[in-house]
């Protein structure tokens, strides 16, 4: 199936975005990676009048630190991250880059796009509700700054302003003695997660300082575990403490039976994920190079 008609316009900075969203009306939308919002056109459950291009934007595809902070262009393709050097240092962004999709959609899927969806399947949301992280939204004539669990209110819905977009992505890079992991079960790699996983800890010794754990694909938006952090926290990573928070994490679950699964195979699922990610993340605290790669049925 085809799209509707819509009328294309391309824009040369993210501010004249802002200025063509608020001018064009409700009616509007941003065109980034397409990764979801073409099949959508096709499918015709997405009909927008107006098309903004923000490809031919110079500048706004990039990974860089800035004094202790992790900076993401809004058109920063996935493949960028999965690739970058640069986030050697927080290895569950390259886990979750590396896992998008195939190789095509990494290729065109941008983070700020990503996020903007706020699809309760996605990948992003889930890693970044450990990380202290922020998107930065900007108008035709604003800018502000929101925390990433902020940002995202509901399943398909964020904080944006209709004529709002994402300028920029920030991750704080975790404390020294950190490691974190995001696992993901699929059917096959171009299919969104059955359920998913994204853990960061800090390690004192033995001792887990803090942790932050979140679940993808098992609600309406991913979902922090504050009760699986909390049996993990102050503790030794035994496989005690790991089962507690493995409960945990099966009980915070909010998943509904459809196609990839029943509501308990999921929180079964979901457990399982934990648990491996805890275990990675605990080794990558460590010092150790753990490689990671998601689980296909």
């Amino acid at each position: 199936m085809y799209p509707r008609a819509f009328r294309y316009h391309r824009a040369s900075s993210l501010k004249e975005a802002a200025t063509m969203l608020a001018q064009l009306g409700d009616g509007a939308k941003l065109l980034a990676g397409g990764q979801s919002l073409i099949p959508l056109m096709k499918l015709r459950f997405a009909n927008p009048a107006d098309l903004v291009d923000l490809n031919f934007i110079p500048g706004v595809s990039y990974v860089r630190e800035d004094d202790g902070t992790l900076r993401f262009g809004t058109l920063t393709r996935h493949a960028e991250i999965e690739n970058s050097a640069v986030i050697a240092r927080v290895p569950i962004l390259q886990d979750c880059a590396a896992g998008i999709a195939d190789v095509q959609v990494r290729n065109r899927g941008t983070i700020g796009g990503s996020l903007a969806e706020a699809d309760p399947s996605g990948d992003w949301a889930t890693v970044l509700f450990t990380l202290s992280s922020e998107v930065r939204c900007l108008g035709p004539d604003r800018e502000r700054t929101v925390s990433v669990q902020d940002f995202i209110k509901d399943a398909y819905t964020t904080a944006l302003a209709h004529d709002e977009l994402v300028s920029e992505v920030l991750v704080k890079v975790p404390a020294k003695g950190s490691g974190g992991a995001y696992m993901a079960f699929k059917r096959s790699a171009p299919v969104y997660p059955t359920a998913s996983a994204a853990v960061q800890l800090t390690m004192v010794g033995d001792s887990c300082k803090d942790a932050a754990i979140a679940l993808g694909c098992v609600g309406l938006t991913a979902i922090r575990a504050k009760e699986a952090e909390a049996a993990l926290r102050g503790r030794a990573i035994t496989e005690k403490t790991i089962l507690a928070a493995m409960d945990a994490a099966r009980t915070a679950a909010d998943p509904q039976s459809d196609m990839r699964g029943s509501a308990d195979y999921k929180r079964t699922l979901v457990g399982a994920l934990v648990k491996r990610a805890i275990e990675i993340a605990a080794r990558r605290a460590r010092g150790e190079q753990v490689e990671v790669s998601h689980i296909y049925a």
